[in-house]
């Protein structure tokens, strides 16, 4: 139990923090992206103590995996209510730029400084390890170095489970966001619950680029860039669309053919926009899966009158 008021402890001091950069910086909305790097640096460093529970604290402290998935979702309730609008998640910052809501350098800021958010979340967690509070905490300080990957499957498997999850994600983020925050934030934190602890023998389902950098790229087993196909390629994007894929989206007859590389080149968050609204807005306006009918209709005395001359 000792353990577990040390981790709340944690939690707590860390929710302050990024509620505190939120109060501080949402006045000047120029540094939004600010927000995005205190709204990481929560996600990664509660999300890298709940990890420690996990892998120590079933056997060192004895939490059963009912507390380890309650924190988890109290974790990401807690984060949704927090941090509001800002997500620290490169793919939803992408999304954005995609849907033209974010210009090109705002996008880039964005993206660096939840990555930024996530590397101090790793530092302060091992310097937090490092004080050795509990026996949990002690046995994680000394296996930091040998930590324990989250990718338990090849490379193929964990990029087809990275690309699914994330297809989920983002379809049931987009037919969401717009809906009110009472909604959307508790059902967004079920599905993350969900598919994490459903994955957790697989990849965990991140789904979240920074997310995976903090938590499993610094852990033997694989390479930066394997950690990078699986972690980043799938969330994100693949090979975008080259300009001869955008003129042929302007003939219907290619129609098929350019689906099967939109299909092969936009996988997780990329596949959910296009399945979502028909078109990348960013890359071309033609819609390829629905047709918008006009709003004005031409009177039937008109038709009439035409079919007669």
């Amino acid at each position: 139990m000792s353990g577990l008021n040390a981790s709340l402890g944690y939690f707590v001091a860390v929710v302050i923090f990024a509620a505190s950069v939120r109060t501080l910086v949402r006045k000047w909305p120029r540094f939004s992206f600010i927000l995005e790097f205190a709204s990481s640096f929560m996600l990664v460093a509660c999300w890298l103590e709940v990890q420690t529970i996990v892998e120590v604290g079933e056997w060192a402290g004895g939490l059963g995996p009912d507390v380890t998935v309650t924190m988890l979702f109290v974790l990401l309730l807690t984060h949704g209510v927090i941090c509001g609008g800002m997500s620290g998640n490169p793919t939803l910052a992408v999304q954005g730029f995609l849907q033209l809501e974010a210009t090109t350098l705002l996008t880039l800021l964005t993206v660096v400084a939840q990555f930024l958010g996530a590397h101090l979340a790793l530092l302060v967690a091992v310097y937090y390890w490092g004080l050795e509070l509990t026996d949990m905490h002690m046995i994680k300080n000394l296996m930091a170095r040998e930590c324990s990957t989250s990718l338990l499957v090849s490379l193929l498997q964990g990029f087809f489970t990275e690309c699914v999850c994330a297809l989920i994600f983002h379809l049931v983020h987009l037919n969401l966001r717009r809906r009110s925050a009472l909604i959307r934030v508790p059902l967004i934190a079920v599905l993350l619950t969900f598919l994490s602890h459903t994955a957790r023998g697989y990849t965990s389902a991140y789904m979240n680029p920074s997310l995976a950098y903090g938590l499993t790229f610094h852990c033997p087993g694989f390479t930066f860039t394997e950690y990078a196909v699986v972690y980043w390629l799938s969330s994100l994007t693949g090979k975008l669309l080259n300009k001869s894929n955008i003129h042929a989206l302007a003939d219907s007859s290619l129609r098929v053919n350019t689906l099967f590389r939109a299909t092969v080149c936009f996988p997780g968050m990329t596949l959910a926009l296009l399945l979502y609204m028909g078109h990348i807005p960013r890359i071309f306006a033609k819609n390829l899966f629905y047709f918008q009918k006009t709003r004005f209709r031409v009177p039937k005395g008109d038709k009439a009158e035409k079919k007669k001359q």
